[in-house]
């Protein structure tokens, strides 16, 4: 099964941080191959935000969409997404933002995934896995953007 985990540092807060990589409808307009994003449900639960949303993707002509549901623990620092629905048989993606004591923080971020289809699999695979490469240095330069160069 295909996965990827990187850590970065970075000069902005965890809530920040969080905050950032929370507001999924931003996707697409920063994010490599994201051409949508679809908030179907938005729920509180114990403290936390649990979101089902519908994510498409596409390189040139091959274009797919998958739905995921997204647990938001802003208590731990954690964001997790389980994937529901598309063309994958197994997709699991964990952010997990670490403060530094220094006023920033440390960005992990995991994802592992398997294609249903071989087929798909061959023809997309290293797209996603160039994509998901590419997915933590968005968000940082994203929050560069946003929050400032620190």
């Amino acid at each position: 099964m295909p996965k990827f985990e990187t850590t970065r540092h970075v000069g902005h807060a965890p809530d920040k941080m969080f905050d950032l990589v929370a507001d999924v409808e931003k996707y697409p307009e920063f994010l490599p191959m994201c051409t949508g994003l679809t908030v179907r449900t938005r729920k509180e639960k114990d403290g936390m935000a649990v979101l089902v949303a519908d994510m498409s993707v596409g390189y040139k002509a091959i274009r797919e969409t998958f739905t995921s549901q997204v647990v938001l623990k802003r208590a731990e620092n954690t964001i997790e997404v389980k994937y529901l629905d598309g063309p994958f048989r197994y997709l699991q993606n964990l952010w997990r933002f670490d403060d530094d004591g220094n006023g920033g923080c440390t960005v992990r971020f995991f994802i592992e995934y398997e294609f249903k289809s071989r087929l798909l699999g061959a023809m997309m695979g290293a797209m996603f896995d160039r994509a998901f490469r590419m997915f933590a240095g968005a968000f940082e330069k994203r929050a560069d953007e946003i929050y400032g160069r620190q």
